[in-house]
């Protein structure tokens, strides 16, 4: 175990490694990338920075080092600019005093460009999606794996969401008036039932089903619980929308969403327009000039809600255009937002 010291163009290459800086140092983590992506990151905002990075590759590490990609953003501080040893002291502080050494080696692996395998080692006997499902997905863009996580370590993680907003599944008026303002988000990420949800054998498998590799990373994502309406607190979104650039050319990416309770349909269910990822190219080229494609979806037909039961996953293709919906049965919709990505993976630099 590691414990801390006292003290481009539109697209990019997924098969070469990143080239090493005379400069580079490697840090107690052993991990020379990181002190390439912490350079980058204290230059932001100077000016141009002479250190090259790659998104992917960016978002393996953070993955790798069990870090949200927003909570490390804050961490750079443009006035104090922490330095290299203190953002190493951050990453073991915030995974609780200590890194496996396991998990660094097979992701200094991985980011020094070897193959390695899934997290959890042979997916080999592990049930994954059938034949039909993976039809399915090709048609509809997205799918919904059944009991995709244990089931203990399901209630664990909808329990720990409402012990960390200090409500009962049992008492309404404490599902409203939270202190992190008007959101459906719950920014809960590294709890011992999440991380195990991640590592479920079979919601692995469907994600490299789908990627058709199994060098796939978790990423730190945070839960979710989306209250009925009333009449002091209506839905406030995420409404349709893509998280993903919708500029060509267009590239493979999956987002996924882990039901920790039944989620009947009216129950603020996830809703998307199913099979338009298909027909995303001849949709755009349709709209009139000058029409902001992110305004126009919210007035396309076909936004379904996406039923399910405890532990069920979806998963979706990026390019479905997706969001949650208003509450209108009688209790929350309780998630956790998990999606997997493979260590190198192409992507559209430009954002539309």
């Amino acid at each position: 175990m590691t414990s801390p010291s006292t003290s481009e163009s539109d697209t990019a290459s997924t098969s070469a490694s990143p080239a090493a800086l005379p400069e580079e140092k490697i840090g107690r983590l052993g991990i020379p990338y990181l002190f390439r992506y912490w350079q980058r990151k204290n230059a932001a905002g100077t000016g141009p920075s002479e250190v090259s990075g790659d998104r992917d590759l960016d978002c393996t590490l953070l993955a790798g080092l069990n870090l949200n990609v927003l909570e490390t953003a804050r961490f750079f501080n443009p006035i104090k600019r922490p330095s290299f040893e203190a953002f190493e002291d951050w990453i073991i502080a915030t995974n609780g005093g200590a890194m496996d050494d396991a998990e660094l080696a097979r992701l200094r692996a991985a980011l020094a460009g070897n193959t390695v395998g899934s997290a959890i080692g042979s997916l080999d006997g592990v049930e994954g999606l059938t034949s039909e499902e993976l039809a399915f997905w090709d048609d509809k863009g997205y799918v919904v794996v059944h009991d995709a996580v244990e089931p203990a370590h399901r209630d664990e993680a909808a329990a720990a969401i409402y012990d960390f907003l200090h409500a009962s599944p049992t008492n309404p008026n404490s599902w409203y008036g939270r202190k992190f303002g008007v959101s459906i988000w719950v920014p809960l990420l590294r709890h011992s039932a999440f991380l195990a949800n991640r590592r479920s054998p079979r919601l692995i498998k469907a994600f490299s089903q789908l990627w058709g590799r199994e060098d796939l990373w978790a990423i730190v994502d945070q839960g979710g619980l989306n209250p009925p309406e009333r009449g002091d607190w209506k839905f406030p979104g995420p409404h349709v929308h893509w998280d993903a650039t919708i500029a060509p050319p267009h590239r493979f990416g999956v987002q996924g969403i882990l039901y920790l309770t039944d989620t009947p349909a009216e129950q603020g269910a996830f809703s998307c327009i199913p099979g338009f990822h298909r027909r995303l190219d001849e949709w755009l080229g349709m709209l009139p000039a000058g029409t902001d494609p992110r305004v126009a979806i919210r007035r396309e037909p076909g936004f379904v809600p996406i039923a399910g039961k405890a532990g069920d996953l979806i998963i979706w293709h990026h390019l479905l255009p997706h969001g949650s919906s208003p509450n209108r049965g009688s209790l929350p919709r309780v998630a956790q937002y998990i999606a997997l990505r493979s260590t190198r993976w192409e992507y559209t630099a430009e954002w539309a």
